[in-house]
C-alpha cells in the first residue's frame, strides 16, 4: 500500500461558542476563540489517499486531479470565508478543527472515490501548535 498526500492552504474566520451558553461560560470554555467579533486562521490541509501504483503510470492517484477536487469541493467554499456563516458543509456544526476535518472527509470521500482514490486521512492544522488528523469512521 502506498500513501500520497496533497497539501493545500486557506484562510478562514470562525467563532467557538455555544449560543445557548452565556458569554461568560463561552469565554471560560473556549477562551479567546469565543470572541464575539470572530477571529481567523491560516489553515493547512493535507489530504492523503492510498492504493497501489498503477502499472502504466506509476501513480497511486493523479495529484492534479486531487488538487482540482480539493479546490472545487473545499477551497472555493472556505477560503477567505466565515466557517460558521458562509460554509454549507459546516452548517449545524461547531467550527472546531476536529469538526472541520470530519466535514472535509465527508465532502471529499465520494468525489475522490469517483476518481479512483481511496481516502486515508484528512489533516487540518489551525496553528503552528494545533492540528488534528481524521481517518474516517
Amino acid at each position: 500500500m502506498v500513501y500520497i498526500t496533497r497539501k493545500e492552504r486557506f484562510s478562514a474566520a470562525h467563532r467557538l461558542a455555544r449560543p445557548d451558553w452565556p458569554e461568560e461560560k463561552n469565554r471560560l470554555i473556549f477562551g479567546k476563540c469565543s470572541n464575539p467579533n470572530w477571529h481567523g486562521h491560516n489553515y493547512s490541509l493535507w489530504v492523503t489517499v492510498k492504493g497501489e501504483p498503477d502499472p502504466e503510470t506509476g501513480f497511486v492517484a493523479n495529484l492534479a486531479e486531487i488538487s482540482r477536487l480539493i479546490k472545487v469541493h473545499i477551497l472555493d467554499k472556505v477560503d477567505h470565508k466565515n466557517l460558521d456563516m458562509d460554509v454549507d458543509f459546516m452548517k449545524g456544526r461547531r467550527s472546531t478543527m476536529e469538526m472541520l476535518a470530519v466535514a472535509i472527509w465527508e465532502v471529499l470521500q465520494e468525489p475522490l472515490k469517483a476518481s479512483g482514490c481511496v481516502l486515508h486521512r484528512i489533516k487540518v492544522r489551525e496553528t503552528e501548535k494545533n492540528s488534528v488528523e481524521y481517518f474516517g469512521n
